[in-house]
């Protein structure tokens, strides 16, 4: 053994066999380490999803897509939640081969890993793929008459831009019926609004369509006068009295109205009316009337007036009542270096309702009254003046008309 131990060749091989020894007890790879333990197996319910269209989008339009899907998805529980959690995957529908018309689609998922068992709801769609069609559309616009201040009356609107570009399927863009833009005023506004209003586009039946509009939103001027002023209020008698009963007088609890209306309307207009039904009347009434206005005036303050009815009546003690026509106005009071023309009414005449004793009533003519207007302080310009009637004292009467509008200037030299 000495001997072998004194040998160098023997110390090699021993001390290869050693090294032999230890290699073979070592692992020859860390994947001798690993071991395959299976991982728990999940689902989830994605929400709010949203679908991506592919499709040629300057030629056609698409409807029908839903805007968000819900996916499932099952499999091993990390790549279950890294897809919830990261949301990295995408839903689409391809339609680069579309036909134009109605059809079934299926909805896809991609970026999806393979190991997951993937299930979109909704799996398929209707769609409608249609020619897409852009015009150009007059914009109106309106706004809501009852927010306009009492007193004033709101002008023509104007749109700026007045056109707009619609986009949209054929089908769609062939029931537009109305493109407006809506201004929303303020309570009781009273003076010129401009705002930028959103533009509309509805159908026949005010539905809303679903097309897209260039631009959005356009600016709206609503101007907004102080538009009114006050006239008289005239009694107009309609139908005849019953027989033996005469309308003695008819009287206002108010002579005077405020109107609003069209600046044209309202300077053509110099009085409003009520009109008092005298044949069904038998009594002295009071009556509750509403004030009649022209077209063109858009309110009148107030609506309602109390007029007072008295009459008399032939019982047998002799009284009857008669009209008399045609009485001339006469002025009073007017500077020799001014003349009057008379406006309403146009004729410078009245009309009276006479009651009295039939035989005095019988006898009285037009002669018998005086009809008047009082200009001793009034100056040029338009005037409403409140018409005077002098008669015989033995009798009543009621007027037809209680004030005349004149204009009185300079005579000429």
């Amino acid at each position: 053994m000495d001997k072998l131990m004194d040998n160098p060749w023997f110390i090699k091989i021993i001390a290869l066999l050693l090294a032999l020894l230890l290699y073979s007890s070592v692992p020859q790879s860390g994947s001798k380490l690993d071991v395959n333990v299976p991982g728990d197996q999940t689902s989830a319910t994605i929400t709010e999803i949203p679908v991506k269209a592919y499709y040629d989008t300057n030629n056609l339009v698409v409807s029908g897509i839903p805007t968000n899907v819900s996916v499932t998805v099952n499999g091993p529980m990390s790549l279950v939640q890294s897809a919830k959690a990261l949301k990295d995957f995408e839903v689409y529908v391809d339609l680069t081969k579309a036909k134009i018309g109605n059809q079934s689609v299926k909805l896809k998922v991609r970026n999806m890993s393979d190991k997951l068992k993937v299930e979109v709801k909704p799996s398929i769609v209707n769609v409608s793929v249609q020619e897409k069609v852009t015009k150009v559309f007059k914009v109106t616009a309106e706004y809501n008459k009852g927010s306009i201040a009492d007193g004033f009356t709101a002008g023509l609107p104007t749109v700026e831009p007045n056109k707009v570009t619609i986009s949209g399927a054929k089908n769609v863009i062939d029931r537009i019926s109305y493109v407006k833009a809506t201004l929303n005023l303020d309570q009781s506004a009273s003076e010129t609004v401009t705002k930028d209003a959103p533009v509309r586009v509805l159908d026949k039946d005010l539905n809303k369509l679903d097309v897209v509009v260039v631009p959005q939103t356009v600016k709206v001027t609503l101007p907004i006068k102080n538009t009114s002023k006050t006239v008289p209020i005239d009694v107009v008698q309609k139908g005849t009295p019953s027989a033996g009963v005469t309308i003695s007088s008819i009287d206002l609890d108010t002579n005077q109205a405020t109107i609003t209306g069209e600046e044209t309307t309202l300077n053509a207009t110099d009085h409003v009316r009520v009109e008092v039904d005298v044949s069904k009347i038998t009594d002295n009434t009071t009556l509750t009337l509403p004030v009649i206005i022209p077209n063109g005036i858009t309110k009148v303050s107030p609506e309602l007036v109390k007029a007072t009815v008295k009459i008399s009546k032939n019982n047998g003690s002799g009284n009857s009542g008669k009209t008399v026509s045609g009485i001339p106005i006469t002025t009073r009071g007017l500077a020799e270096q001014y003349k009057v023309n008379f406006m309403d009414p146009a004729n410078q005449s009245v009309t009276l309702s006479v009651n009295g004793p039939s035989e005095r009533v019988d006898a009285v003519t037009i002669g018998d009254f005086t009809a008047y207007v009082d200009l001793s302080s009034l100056a040029e310009g338009d005037h409403d003046v409140k018409i005077q009637v002098e008669g015989p004292s033995d009798i009543n009467w009621n007027i037809d008309k209680s004030t005349a509008k004149i204009t009185i200037s300079k005579a000429s030299v």
